[in-house]
């Protein structure tokens, strides 16, 4: 989790079969009613470059998309069946893919971060900030994918509200600036926006601690429906699940630590609001 996902997952961007099926339907649909992209996104409220990156196989269509664009084109209900087959895990490492699928169903989520922005507290502004970075670079159907699927993932920290989500991140990836201050100033904005939700509390660890539970690297754990918690690790290029009992206790004790030693969700608001100002 550590966003499990601030940047990692970067390395192995897919595209989908399915997706571009999906967009082909769509296109023949819209063709058959005689009517331009344009008019499409003004019948289904949605912009005219997310009507041509669906129908190119490039985003995950939204299922509201899906309902409005069923009745504005009259697809004989083809769309809404065809939305059945559309992957939801296209822009995702292969090593992710399960603890993607973990996440939706978690009780309990915590995540320490050392190297960027969680992927689930990023902005789009910042993740493709992330993406743009990646070596080799991507294509742009392949950063679209990336961007699509980590803002479909956030819609967990609004879509289950009663979720705890713990995160504690390093001052030091905020004073990187990645992408550039004004990159940078928004993602504390939007940070401080994200702190207010009841289920997330964000910690920051002071660049001048002198102690540090988590030298190992990134910390990702979630607790399942059943109570059985588990962990994530990532690295270059690979990532992961951990699940013996024994190696799980060992990233809580390092977590709970890390808790005592980073600042308080205030104080880490207080601090958030500093470097907001000082930009």
């Amino acid at each position: 989790m550590a966003h499990s996902a601030g940047r990692s997952w970067a390395g192995e961007p897919e595209t989908s079969d399915s997706l571009k099926s999906f967009g082909a339907i769509v296109k023949v649909f819209r063709e058959r009613a005689g009517i331009t992209q344009d008019a499409l996104a003004a019948l289904v409220q949605y912009s005219h470059p997310m009507i041509s990156s669906i129908e190119q196989g490039r985003r995950l269509p939204p299922p509201d998309f899906v309902e409005k664009a069923e009745e504005a084109l009259d697809a004989f209900g083809v769309l809404r069946a065809a939305a059945q087959h559309v992957g939801r895990q296209p822009g995702l490492a292969t090593w992710f893919r399960e603890w993607a699928r973990l996440e939706k169903e978690a009780v309990n989520l915590c995540t320490y971060e050392c190297r960027l922005v969680p992927g689930l507290l990023q902005t789009e502004t910042y993740a493709r900030a992330v993406f743009d970075n990646s070596l080799p670079p991507l294509t742009d159907t392949q950063l679209e994918l990336q961007v699509t699927a980590r803002t479909e993932r956030q819609r967990l920290l609004t879509e289950r509200p009663g979720t705890p989500f713990s995160f504690i991140i390093e001052e030091s990836v905020l004073m990187r600036r990645l992408g550039g201050a004004a990159t940078t100033r928004e993602q504390l904005e939007h940070l401080l926006e994200r702190g207010t939700l009841r289920n997330v509390e964000i910690q920051v660890v002071p660049a001048d601690r002198e102690e540090h539970a988590c030298l190992d690297g990134p910390v990702a754990l979630l607790e399942t429906p059943y109570h059985r918690w588990l962990g994530y690790s990532e690295g270059q290029k690979n990532g992961r699940l951990i699940s013996d009992a024994k190696d799980v206790s060992v990233l809580q004790m390092r977590y709970a630590k890390m808790r005592s030693q980073a600042l308080s969700h205030a104080e880490s608001t207080s601090l958030l609001k500093r470097m907001r100002g000082a930009l």
